[in-house]
């Protein structure tokens, strides 16, 4: 009996630790939107990662409820926040998108919103019990696992470049500490659902920043080389006039 009571408050606190780390991994990419609302552009930055922290936003909020699984609410808290602005993400890179990712994205926003409409639907008018809880799990899972592998595209962009510009640091961390928090989360809750894809997101995240860890300087190197370059392609000009005013100052017999 005592053994429960301790499962379950390790289960509540962990489920905390998901919150205030899942809050801070959702408030990561302000820096990023900051740099794209001054700059008006959306640069090489990919929106499929925000769509995809959408849709699985959508399904966590529906799958963490009551009448779907129960003792998942703090899942539903979490993802009602992180669906709101995961939205305003979404809103702001419409915006600022070149019209052919604008395309792209909306496409993809108006599948993500199709697919979560049926299965929300379905769920509800013909699933009960358990059957329930598998199709949404299931749909929760996939999801989850989509938004963790979004940023694939990014990571092998690292790799080409040698450049982690577009992949922030804070995100990375924010991936990894909430992935491995809701991990533990699951597996004391005893979630399958829950357990893998924020295993597998904690592994992806450890990769990014291992990447980080070996591309953080390069940025920093190639500036200076295009500085370095710069100088002396600056140079050459300026010991050419100097040359040009001495001469001249000869030829004038000063």
């Amino acid at each position: 009996m005592r053994h429960v009571r301790v499962i379950r408050i390790l289960h509540t606190t962990f489920g905390i630790f998901g919150n205030v780390f899942g809050i801070l991994l959702f408030l990561a990419p302000m820096i990023t939107f900051k740099r794209i609302i001054t700059k008006r552009s959306t640069e090489k930055f990919s929106g499929v990662p925000y769509l995809m922290s959408l849709f699985n936003c959508l399904f966590s909020t529906w799958y963490g409820l009551p009448f779907v699984s129960p003792d998942n609410t703090l899942l539903t808290v979490l993802a009602s926040i992180g669906g709101v602005l995961e939205a305003i993400y979404v809103l702001i890179f419409l915006i600022f998108a070149p019209k052919r990712e604008k395309f792209k994205i909306s496409g993809i926003l108006f599948l993500v919103l199709s697919i979560f409409s049926i299965v929300a639907f379905v769920s509800v008018l013909t699933l009960h019990g358990d059957k329930r809880k598998l199709l949404c799990g299931l749909a929760f899972a996939i999801t989850c696992i989509m938004m963790f592998g979004a940023p694939l595209t990014v990571m092998r962009l690292v790799i080409k470049s040698r450049s982690v510009e577009y992949m922030p640091f804070f995100l990375s961390l924010s991936i990894f500490n909430s992935s491995t928090s809701w991990a533990i989360y699951g597996l004391l809750g005893k979630d399958l659902f829950i357990i893998v894809p924020n295993a597998i997101g904690s592994l992806l995240a450890c990769v990014q920043l291992i990447l980080y860890a070996i591309y953080r300087d390069s940025k920093k190197k190639l500036d200076i080389e295009m500085k370095g370059s710069t100088e002396t392609r600056l140079g050459k000009p300026q010991k050419e006039m100097q040359k040009n005013v001495e001469a001249s100052q000869l030829d004038c017999g000063v």
